[in-house]
């Protein structure tokens, strides 16, 4: 975990002189966000292109668990919103999580660069602006990055989100749903995926067809185009995300020795190419989170904040078991006291039940150069409640940097609509220097805890190492028309269907005595969460 920085002042901004007239609309508006206990200062409330530094718009921490949205087109200035949350939670003590897609979060861990546009900028909203780093642990999927490698097994990752990464139909989904299950009760742990190939290429075999009997069936068909996933994924290079140590997601809510929350930056840029699965890898972390936290209610303030980037990679394409688990889940893991941050373009990349749980929004600039643009802006205005603006209009001439914020009260009813001009955040506004990001990861205490990936026994060695035990012999049997002291024929024994260690493994006797013991012990199955994943503690 890096050591942030000691506070450096810059100079002092000029002082603004205050407008001579608030609007009383302006004094309405600032009215809602007067709130008596912590909360988060996001800027000044914005009227005609005028900011009024006297009316502070700001989300008190207690609700920050009811979950968020950040939206707004391309460079109006979602990032530096993410940041400058960010780091005032961390101020505040709160753990926060951050998916940087486009590496430019990783500032989050420097003091800001003094200049005369951050004075002004401080100076227009109130803020008493000094540079200052955060606590901050970086991560990369499966080590493809600088940071500390976050893996998964495949067990844990469950089928729904494997199947989402894999691109699956719901009939090719159920039946990968029916390998979890006979792989859960039989004592096979998924830890890679070559695990997940050997367990599917057995079920497909007479023996394994045989096995599954009793709970359904898996068609050579299906079977074929989910080992040509795997495949295709292997070749990929994402082999290197599944498999052990696993990552331990209560990584992600620990403070630093001065109290202050650790801001925990995955890094991205890496696998920009794969968006299905790191966006899927970041529902994991949800859904593990939400099995493994207690119930704790409403809370002064969060256990932790995730920002969740790129969401709408996360509901494209998905099935509808999928889409009900990430709906389940968002409801649910408010009362473990984490909350949720969607970022992306326009809130109808979100679909209407999971926004529907989202109270906090701020939501950028659009733009409306196509009749698409238009419709997606008519739907943007339509989910804020009423307010003193035009919202069509304010919304397109919104600068960088600027938003229309509505969040909830202290006591759960929303708040006035509110055009804002944020604040700058006190950290680096750009990414890190590439060596000073490899400084901080090495100097981590988790990075000697994650760093190598470890093979252990699983499936795949469980099946090969049945299969090279040496066959029993075969039971002589008598020559026709041999009395008793007749002496017994000579029996070749059968050649293994196929080759290799795969025609070892479905010809082997003691595979089979293996796969017909295994699929009896019912009680070994591991029980699934709702998303489908299960943790195996080892």
């Amino acid at each position: 975990m890096s050591t942030a920085e000691p506070p450096s002042s810059a100079p002092s901004p000029p002082a603004a002189a205050p407008p001579a007239v608030v609007p009383p609309a302006v004094r309405e508006i600032a009215a809602g966000y007067a709130f008596a206990g912590p909360a988060l200062d996001l800027g000044a409330v914005l009227l005609d292109g005028t900011a009024y530094p006297d009316a502070q718009v700001r989300i008190p921490l207690g609700v920050l668990n009811r979950h968020g949205l950040v939206a707004g087109a391309t460079g109006t200035g979602k990032t530096k919103t993410l940041q400058l949350i960010a780091e005032q939670l961390s101020e505040q003590g709160v753990p926060v999580f951050l998916a940087d897609v486009k590496g430019d979060v990783s500032g989050v861990a420097a003091p800001g660069t003094p200049s005369a546009r951050t004075a002004a900028r401080a100076a227009e909203v109130g803020q008493n602006w000094s540079a200052r780093g955060c606590p901050t642990e970086f991560f990369s999927l499966g080590g493809r990055g600088a940071g500390i490698p976050i893996r998964a097994t495949v067990t844990s990752f469950g089928p729904l989100l494997l199947a989402k990464v894999l691109d699956l139909n719901e009939t090719q989904e159920s039946s990968l749903g029916l390998v979890f299950h006979y792989a859960d009760r039989g004592g096979l742990e998924l830890d890679d995926l070559k695990d997940l190939a050997a367990v599917i290429t057995f079920l497909t075999s007479p023996e394994g067809k045989e096995e599954l009997k009793g709970i359904g069936g898996l068609s050579a068909a299906t079977a074929g185009v989910i080992l040509r996933s795997l495949t295709m994924l292997e070749n990929e290079g994402a082999g290197a995300f599944f498999g052990e140590p696993e990552f331990d997601t209560a990584e992600l809510l620990r403070t630093a020795p001065d109290g202050r929350g650790v801001v925990s930056v995955l890094e991205l840029p890496a696998v920009q190419d794969r968006p299905r699965l790191f966006s899927t890898f970041l529902m994991w972390l949800l859904a593990d989170l939400y099995q493994e936290l207690p119930e704790v209610g409403d809370l002064d303030k969060p256990k932790l904040v995730f920002f969740f980037d790129e969401a709408h990679l996360l509901f494209k394409g998905a099935s509808k078991a999928f889409l009900e688990a990430i709906t389940q889940t968002v409801r649910l893991i408010r009362s473990k006291g984490v909350g949720i941050f969607f970022v992306t373009q326009t809130p109808k990349d979100v679909p209407a039940d999971v926004l529907a749980q989202l109270g906090n929004r701020v939501q950028h600039a659009l733009r409306a150069f196509t009749p698409d643009d238009a419709k997606a802006l008519r739907a943007t205005v339509s989910t804020f409640p009423r307010s003193a603006y035009e919202l069509s209009e304010v919304l397109t001439s919104l600068g960088t940097g600027e938003a229309v914020v509505t969040v909830l009260s202290e006591k759960g009813a929303p708040t006035p609509v509110a055009a804002t001009r944020l604040r700058a955040p006190r950290s680096l506004m750009g990414p890190v220097e590439p060596a000073a990001l490899q400084a901080l990861v090495d100097r981590s205490e988790l990075t000697g805890r994650y760093k190598d990936a470890i093979d252990r026994e699983s499936a795949y060695e469980k099946l090969a190492a049945r299969a090279a035990r040496p066959e029993p012999a075969p039971v002589p049997a008598p020559e026709p028309g041999a009395g008793r002291t007749g002496r017994p024929a000579s029996r070749k024994g059968a050649e293994p269907e196929g080759g290799g260690l795969l025609g070892s493994l479905l010809s082997s006797p003691a595979l089979k005595s293996f796969a017909r013991t295994a699929g009896t012990q019912l009680g070994r199955e591991i029980s699934r969460s709702l998303f489908g994943t299960s943790k195996r503690r080892r």
